[in-house]
């Protein structure tokens, strides 16, 4: 190895780059996110010091965020002392300033067709953050615009495929009209210059530093499952999991279904045998396809096990990312003098889900198949009964635990966007709320209007048009309902809603809908007059009609969108009772629609979450749990931000009492062995939150946003979520535990929802400070 970046940062992790045979790829792990994109920009600056006039190839998306600010900060201040001494104890060489001018650059996908002016394309991603923002020459840049590629003469690509939607079945059938003959003439002129842009590369002697992410499905680039490993650039489909994964960039699920891509193929990537290519990823979500990626032999369902043809290739990735590689996890339990309860008991009941048997029934034969289970036997042959039966107990206790209602307590639940309550432990708060000792209050961190469509907000205002044109809201506005101040009405647009849900009156929950709407067009327009109105809202049905899906929104139409959906978090709550004195929406400063959201900041993110810490005074604090950003990138900035707001408080306040728990949802889930409350699920439980949220998150019905794990609304995979861990804890402790149970609760059980408890003290450990994650190092 020849690479000083790597050699210190190995180092540090404390492993080896690889451990054979069972990685096949090396491998170098860091603490946390922002750490992440230190390392990858270091390697990347030093690659480029020995590399004048060399071939780079750079992601797009969220991913690279830390990566991209990290080179810049190292770029503009390599002459300040304080970075040149960074860069020289992190293995580089800070006298030799790397030349960005000479690098060749090569974009490595496009979706199409999309226009490059839209702010979504990947083409002004990387016109914007690398050849603008990293100095590289533009007459170096082999980039992919879509307004340029097959078109004929005379032609733009509205005129080619009016609908947005390719049929790539033009390549290999007789064409019907005019428009297909059109159509199957470009899709040639686009494969010809997908040779071209191969040739192109190829002729530079291919590509020297690749760095990228990896998908849902194992893609890099946009070489998706069961992509060949001799492809080359190409315009192709994708599957559900890639769609999923840019439904948000595009604009919704609807238009990412509709759209086709131009990727390098996994052999552009491996064509020089001498490329670094480098994978990052973050978080335990990845651990699957990272460990199928690494671990795997080539094989064309995981296609980053290409990367195996090339002895520089690497994964960088955060500890929880690296979680399932087998020979590490090992490495680190033996050399641990005493692995804690947690460690253990997770082996056990991986153990036990594998061999599909109760904990009970485990024998020492079935510790030998498994590489984790055969080292925790070997270490403590004469415990292992023993530590079975804690782990049956401590399962037992966490399930007790979830029965069990704190009462007399002061509840402030937290949610980075408005359904993550919902979706992550609806169960405990239902529960909790029957106990009338108890206080709730429920607040939501960020403003949440990228997850509402264009397409909704035009088919409210259409409605609301028609409405106000038959004069249906006359006698309330000449009662004054919608002014600002009256909290009553607020109240009332919640109830007319909920009242059309129990009569199941299309109409009734519309009229809530519309006053709602109307109630928000007055607070952010300042038009009370119905004809002043009637005219903003065409000039909204104008601007919706126009904006092309995805696009950043002006300031007034994101506050607009994220109204809607603080209507939303407004009605669940009204299903148990809340007014709106209960709920707080603070949007958070820091989450403003840019690609990368804000770093969040005392002023605007913590300090809202500190006043509202002072006006309730909680007993207890529930979190979105996202420690190395599994999930949004959302979850863990909100994190940071509640995490500052605590220390702040409980410094002020001199309260250290206040007990966290924390959730997970759809995004990621708890290990049984890391939550330590398991909160039974009923089937009458499912049947409230799928009705609750279908009927209070009505942006979210169509699922325009969905997870790359479920084709459906969020409600669905929480519950598929919840089940699963049911099942997890039925094969541990043996279905007699619940089929047989002397309480019904339990009998009545066929989900979990998994917690964990924590003291301010043990919060702050697993949230990394703040100052630390943001400020630059």
């Amino acid at each position: 190895m020849n690479s000083g970046v790597e050699i210190r940062a190995l180092e540090k992790s404390g492993h080896k780059l690889k451990y054979s045979p069972t990685e096949k790829t090396g491998v170098i792990t860091v603490d946390n996110f922002p750490e992440l994109g230190t390392l990858t920009a270091l390697r990347f600056l030093e690659w480029v010091q020995k590399n004048t006039g060399g071939v780079v190839s750079l992601p797009t998306g969220k991913t690279p965020e830390y990566f991209i600010k990290e080179v810049r900060r190292f770029k503009e201040g390599w002459e300040n002392r304080s970075i040149r001494k960074e860069l020289e104890n992190r293995g580089i060489d800070p006298s030799v300033k790397p030349d960005f001018k000479s690098l060749y650059f090569v974009q490595i996908d496009e979706f199409y067709p999309i226009s490059p002016m839209q702010h979504n394309s990947f083409y002004y991603y990387v016109n914007e953050f690398y050849i603008n923002g990293f100095g590289l020459d533009p007459e170096k840049a082999l980039l992919i615009n879509c307004s340029e590629i097959g078109l004929p003469e005379g032609k733009q690509m509205e005129d080619i495929w009016p609908m947005g939607k390719v049929d790539l079945s033009l390549r290999y059938r007789a064409p019907e009209n005019k428009t297909e003959i059109m159509q199957k003439e470009t899709l040639y002129g686009i494969d010809q210059w997908c040779v071209e842009y191969e040739n192109r590369i190829r002729s530079l002697g291919g590509i020297g530093f690749f760095l990228g992410g990896i998908g849902p499905d194992g893609h890099i680039g946009f070489n998706v499952r069961g992509s060949d490993f001799y492809s080359t650039t190409r315009l192709a489909e994708t599957n559900y999991e890639t769609q999923a994964a840019a439904a948000t960039d595009l604009g919704g699920i609807e238009v990412a279904r509709n759209r086709l891509i131009i990727t390098i193929g996994l052999s552009t990537i491996t064509f020089n045998p001498e490329c670094t290519a480098l994978i990052i990823a973050a978080g335990a979500a990845k651990a699957k396809v990272i460990a199928d990626a690494v671990q795997h032999k080539m094989n064309v369902v995981y296609p980053a096990t290409v990367l195996q043809k090339l002895s520089g290739a690497r994964f960088f990735l955060t500890r929880g990312a690296s979680g399932l590689l087998i020979e590490r996890n090992v490495k680190s339990f033996i050399e641990k003098r005493e692995p804690e309860t947690a460690e253990i008991e997770k082996i056990i009941i991986d153990l036990s889900v594998e061999k599909g048997k109760p904990v009970s029934q485990l024998v020492p034969e079935d510790y030998n198949g498994n590489s984790l289970a055969k080292a925790l036997y070997g270490r403590y042959p004469e415990r292992i009964k023993t530590f079975q039966n804690e782990t049956i107990q401590d399962l037992k206790t966490k399930i007790s635990r979830g029965t069990k209602i704190n009462s007399g307590k002061v509840f402030l639940h937290t949610e980075p966007h408005h359904d993550d309550l919902m979706l992550g432990y609806l169960p405990f708060i239902v529960r909790h709320i029957r106990d009338h000792s108890t206080q709730h209050y429920f607040t939501t961190l960020t403003s949440g209007f990228t997850s509402v469509t264009n397409k909704f907000m035009l088919n409210q205002l259409k409605n609301l048009k028609e409405y106000l044109k038959k004069g249906y809201f006359n006698q309330l506005f000449r009662k004054n309902y919608f002014d600002s101040d009256n909290i009553e009405g607020k109240n009332r647009d919640v109830w007319q809603y909920l009242d059309g849900v129990a009569a199941d009156s299309e109409d009734m929950k519309r009229e809530g809908e519309l006053r709602r709407l109307t109630r928000n067009l007055i607070h952010i327009f300042n038009e009370k007059e119905t004809g002043t109105l009637k005219n903003r809202i065409d000039r909204l049905i104008n601007y919706f009609s126009t904006q092309y899906p995805g696009k950043k929104d002006i300031r007034h139409i994101q506050l607009l969108k994220g109204m809607s959906r603080e209507w939303e978090a407004d009605c669940l709550w009204g299903y148990f009772g809340w007014h709106s004195d209960s709920i707080f929406h603070l949007r958070l400063s820091f989450y403003r629609g840019d690609i990368f959201t804000e770093e969040p900041t005392v002023e605007g993110d913590v300090t809202p979450v500190l006043n509202l810490l002072k006006k309730i005074n909680p007993d207890i604090v529930t979190v979105a749990f996202d420690p190395e950003a599994s999930g949004p990138d959302t979850h863990y900035k909100v994190l940071q931000a509640v995490t500052e707001a605590l220390k702040l408080y409980e410094k002020e306040s001199g309260r250290s009492d206040i007990e966290i728990i924390g959730y997970r949802n759809i995004w990621y889930r708890f290990h049984p062995s890391e939550a330590d409350i398991f909160v039974p699920v009923s089937l009458n439980m499912f049947s409230l939150q799928s009705n609750a949220f279908l009927n209070s998150f009505i942006t979210q019905k169509t699922a325009s946003f969905p997870s790359y794990l479920h084709d459906g609304p969020f409600s669905e995979l929480a519950q598929k979520i919840q089940v699963e861990q049911y099942q997890t804890l039925k094969t541990c402790l043996g279905r007699d535990f619940f089929n047989n149970h002397r309480v019904a609760l339990m009998r009545a059980t066929r989900g979990m929802v998994f917690l964990k408890k924590m003291s301010l003290a043990e919060f702050y450990r697993y949230s990394r400070e703040l100052k630390k994650g943001t400020e630059n190092r």
